[in-house]
């Protein structure tokens, strides 16, 4: 009787510590229980955007080219009908089944062109797990059927990428056939060198889009993707499923018994391979160690240069062609990748008319070429009072900005602008609605841009301005001469 009382306090004792354990293991799938269909939401949109901007690109560079293989039908039919017949018409049929495959995809492929996208691999594998593991979704309604989209949409945009490399591979041979073709002849048409030249721009900047695409797909994901993901990531039956299901799993498959002592049976040992580099340098004589250290180092600062002229020819992408021109490298940028965001300080200390203030500006650039800039911005005109004695901080008026800056050597630009300034205090924005107190102003100057090393602002803008309308602005308020400080974000 005592023992079996013995027994039953033990159990007793021992109860807490189990819950406690249990309930440890399982925090983990607690939190996942909770998973946020917005996760799906989000990745649907983003790829499904992808989608339809590489289907429209795709398209458009397609027809591109097309158009310029008739061009060039319509001129080699001139001297060689024969020839021109049997290279042009294959090429026709070819566009029309490319254009057929980018609007219609195939099955889904296990992998997108030969090359790796670890994000796009996270994601995939992150919603089949889900899709096999329906109690860690939320019980939010239609969040299965929110799952599919979004996994159709990574399926749809992978085939499309597999697609797009098909047509790279198609432009390429089909650039070097042109080519070769034309080159057997002395006497062509005029302006069908033009036409190959034109052709191979498309080309470049086609695949060009692609790789912007690759690299937009490889970025940093948004804040709730990231969310979704680091959730998933505390689960050892995910981190199982990624190693076993994940592409790059597929790449490189490993053994089971990967690690044990039969796996690495036979394998040369570190030590080893440099016991057979030294063997080998001996015979060299008593300098070959430091030949083969210097050769070393230069190759290594050769291969580096060439690295450096990929990355100012195009993206550093293995597998882009050396244009035979030089590129515009942001023709293939979307929209808000060309904008600019700053901020800029200005400021004047006080006259008969005006206390000292400071002009605190925000504006948006938007690149026309990495040579010049148009932009918009706006100033509020901050009030200090009229010296140290007098702090009084009051709102001065608006300053409503257009800028551009075209650069004239190295970090220097000429910059211009036309503002419309509201020098008069104001309380309530109404007041602003009267446009017969507003003075204009036309600013020319030179600007130095010196690029940043820090997490937020990229730039830093100076500038030296001049107001050519100083002289007709009723009060004069300001000075004609104006310093700006501003920063790029």
């Amino acid at each position: 009787m005592q023992k079996t009382f013995s027994l039953i306090v033990a159990a007793s004792l021992c109860l807490p510590c189990l819950s406690a354990y249990a309930q440890d293991i399982s925090s983990p799938l607690n939190k996942a229980l909770d998973f946020p269909t917005r996760f799906f939401d989000k990745i649907q949109h983003q790829y499904a955007w992808l989608d339809n901007q590489l289907t429209r690109q795709t398209e458009k560079y397609l027809k591109h080219l097309e158009k310029q293989e008739e061009r060039l039908n319509n001129k080699l039919s001139k001297i060689d009908p024969a020839k021109a017949e049997q290279l042009f018409a294959s090429g026709q049929r070819k566009y029309a089944q490319l254009l057929n495959k980018i609007e219609k995809p195939a099955e889904v492929p296990s992998t997108i062109g030969g090359v790796y996208l670890p994000m796009v691999d996270s994601v995939k594998t992150s919603l089949a797990f889900l899709s096999g593991n329906n109690a860690l979704l939320s019980n939010s309604k239609g969040a299965q059927e929110k799952l599919q989209n979004a996994l159709s949409s990574v399926n749809e945009l992978r085939s499309k990428l597999k697609t797009s490399a098909e047509i790279r591979a198609f432009i390429a041979q089909r650039k070097e056939q042109l080519t070769k073709t034309l080159q057997g002849y002395k006497n062509l048409p005029a302006g069908v060198m033009k036409n190959i030249q034109v052709y191979n721009k498309q080309a470049f900047y086609y695949a060009s889009q692609v790789e912007e695409y690759k690299n937009e797909l490889n970025e940093a994901p948004k804040k709730l993707i990231k969310k979704g993901l680091s959730m998933l990531d505390k689960l050892p039956a995910y981190q199982k499923f990624l190693k076993e299901n994940g592409e790059l799993a597929s790449l490189f498959r490993l053994p089971a018994n990967y690690g044990s002592m039969q796996s690495l049976a036979g394998l040369q040992t570190r030590a080893q391979v440099q016991g057979m580099i030294q063997a080998q340098l001996a015979t060299g004589g008593p300098n070959a160690t430091a030949m083969f250290t210097q050769n070393l180092k230069s190759a290594q600062v050769q291969l580096n240069k060439l690295k450096d002229k990929l990355k100012t020819l195009g993206n550093g992408s293995s597998d882009m062609d050396m244009p035979d021109f030089k590129p515009k490298n942001l023709k293939t940028k979307p929209f808000w990748k060309r904008l600019e965001y700053g901020a800029n300080l200005q400021s004047s200390k006080s006259n008969y008319f005006i206390p000292a203030e400071s002009d605190i500006g925000l504006s948006v650039g938007y690149k026309l070429s990495e040579k010049s800039t148009i932009g918009l911005g706006m100033a509020y005109k901050m009030g200090w009072g009229k010296d140290i004695q007098h702090i009084t901080i009051t709102a001065q008026g608006l300053d409503l900005r257009s800028y551009i800056d075209v650069r004239i050597k190295s970090s220097f630009y000429a910059s211009g602008g036309f503002e419309y300034l509201y020098v008069k205090p104001f309380q309530d924005f109404r007041q602003l609605y009267d446009f017969n107190t507003w003075q204009r102003s036309a600013l020319i100057g030179i600007s130095k841009i010196v690029s940043l090393k820090s997490k937020w602002a990229k730039k830093t803008k100076l500038q030296l301005l001049y107001d050519m309308l100083y002289s007709q602005q009723v009060p004069r308020v300001g000075q004609p001469v104006k310093f700006r400080i501003g920063y790029s974000f």
